[in-house]
């Protein structure tokens, strides 16, 4: 990855074009026609949800907002579980693909095209029982404090942020090499602290041709960062999980795979 200098702006325009391109047919090639991904989630919607089920706690009912919430698998699955769901992402290809999930699960779930950054105020509803974002959200700002303001408006008093992601020392501090856990190898060769973008290949490359691969701008935030910005929208974080390899115990034994954040308003 090459490290760059972009503009915030540049940076932003950029990585919303580069997901709104193509994302409805990675998605495809990915995870399989919606009918099929709705056959699977209206099976075992809690399986989708994995580690994130017992965060959310009662489900039915409950005002949900999904940030930057892409294909729309997580909203869908608490939609079946008795949720009133609302996505917030900024890319028309996720939208797509999500409401054709949603319509062959028969269940309704509300896709807003809307950057969480930059949210009209009539969304800002301030009665959300509960926020959440998952997996790859935060490298895609240049500025985490306007994400969780967001956040905090949407959400009424009492109400829980949720947050998992990849965990910095895995993707900023550590590469690793090797298929198996006996020849798997790990070398410590990033800077923690490094404030820089980086340009990547978008996550659903390889789902796609060549022709079609898209560039993204990525800034690595750190724990701390992440916590410090969380703490200043005004959220009060009540829990800090630092998770291992959870799909294989053995595979990177001993370091930080994931992380959740779980904070209330």
């Amino acid at each position: 990855m090459t490290k760059i200098k972009l503009s915030e702006q540049v940076c932003n325009e950029s990585n919303e074009q580069a997901w709104n391109d193509v994302a409805y047919e990675a998605w495809k090639n990915k995870l399989g026609l919606p009918q099929k991904v709705a056959n699977k989630l209206c099976d075992n919607p809690e399986r989708n949800l994995s580690v994130l089920y017992p965060k959310f706690g009662e489900i039915k009912g409950k005002k949900i907002a999904n940030i930057m919430g892409s294909n729309g698998t997580k909203a869908i699955a608490l939609a079946l579980l008795g949720a009133d769901v609302t996505i917030f992402d900024f890319s028309e290809g996720n939208k797509i693909y999500a409401d054709e999930v949603a319509h062959h699960a028969n269940v309704e779930v509300r896709y807003a095209l809307e950057n969480i950054v930059d949210l009209p105020v009539e969304e800002l509803t301030g009665d959300y029982d509960i926020a959440f974002a998952e997996m790859g959200i935060l490298h895609y700002f240049t500025d985490l404090e306007p994400i969780f303001t967001s956040v905090y408006n949407l959400l009424g008093k009492g109400g829980k942020f949720i947050l998992r992601d990849f965990h910095p020392v895995s993707n900023k501090l550590i590469s690793s090499r090797g298929t198996t856990a006996k020849i798997r190898k790990h070398k410590v060769n990033g800077d923690y602290f490094d404030t820089s973008l980086v340009e990547s290949d978008i996550s659903y490359a390889k789902y796609l041709p060549d022709t079609d691969t898209k560039k993204v701008y990525l800034r690595k935030w750190n724990l701390g960062e992440t916590v410090t910005a969380i703490a200043k929208s005004g959220l009060i974080i009540e829990s800090l999980e630092e998770e291992p390899n959870l799909s294989c115990a053995t595979y990177d034994k001993g370091i930080p795979k994931t992380f959740t954040i779980v904070a209330r308003k």
